[in-house]
């Protein structure tokens, strides 16, 4: 069932997904040559204590790993696509890429957000796969129309991405959000007509999630049974915004 949000809350919402952004922003500014993955969890970890929110992370649950998460941040480096674990011993470098996705609880309501940084001086390939995985999630957010509906979200990220000649994942998919951190209905990044194909109606929220690499689109797990890689080790970005269906268009609760 999709839950359709009332004003209020969605003003609960832009709340979280304002500090969400504000995370990201500091975490963003923060990863240069020479930081670990760990130092990012240890700031991130102390601004949601300081705005006494919940960590959406840390603690969820995931049938196939057969554990709970650690961490309040996945810190996915290079080829890996999402739900990296941070680690005192990843040490971002020249050249690097580092997906950073986050999430938080503010008053029963969620925010959930990611960037990815490079590190220094890319290659040439490296930047237009962050450019045109960014430019994607824009054209999507642009369909977050009332009377739109949910293929033509998907379908702008997919055609965006296989035109620029890079591949998208398909194990893994965005979601609706609101007092769960995943609610109805799922967000793929390309069009699966196995799927439902709702039309988008105000108070929907939809964290949209394109992840991208830059050679083929298969996925395989690491042996941790978090961490998910680009199989043949392309390099691999994701971006998110969470994105409410109003009146006047759409709405970016994690950006200002």
């Amino acid at each position: 069932m999709i839950v359709i949000k009332t004003r209020s809350e969605l003003e609960k919402m832009r709340r979280s997904g304002m500090l969400v952004h504000d995370i990201l922003k500091a975490l963003g500014d923060m990863a240069t040559e020479g930081v670990s993955t760990w130092d990012l969890e240890v700031a991130a970890v102390k601004m949601m204590q300081d705005a006494g929110a919940k960590p959406a992370f840390k603690g969820y649950f995931v049938p196939a790993a057969g554990e709970r998460f650690k961490y309040v941040l996945c810190t996915s480096v290079n080829e890996e696509i999402v739900h990296g674990m941070p680690n005192p011993r990843r040490i971002l470098k020249k050249g690097d890429i580092v997906s950073i996705d986050t999430g938080v609880s503010l008053d029963g309501y969620y925010g959930d957000s990611a960037i990815t940084v490079g590190i220094g001086q890319l290659s040439e390939q490296a930047k237009k796969l962050l450019q045109v995985t960014r430019e994607s999630l824009e054209l999507a957010i642009d369909k977050v129309r009332e009377g739109n509906r949910l293929f033509d979200i998907c379908g702008a990220v997919e055609e965006h991405v296989v035109k620029n000649g890079f591949s998208i994942v398909r194990e893994y998919v965005g979601h609706g959000i609101g007092t769960q951190l995943h609610e109805e209905p799922q967000v793929p990044n390309y069009v699966d007509r196995r799927n439902e194909n709702p039309r988008l109606r105000e108070g929907m929220v939809l964290a949209i999630e394109p992840m991208v690499n830059a050679g083929r689109p298969e996925a395989k797990m690491l042996k941790d049974k978090w961490t998910a890689v680009a199989k043949d080790g392309s390099y691999s970005a994701h971006f998110e915004h969470c994105v409410a269906v109003t009146k006047n268009g759409p709405w970016v609760l994690t950006r200002q």
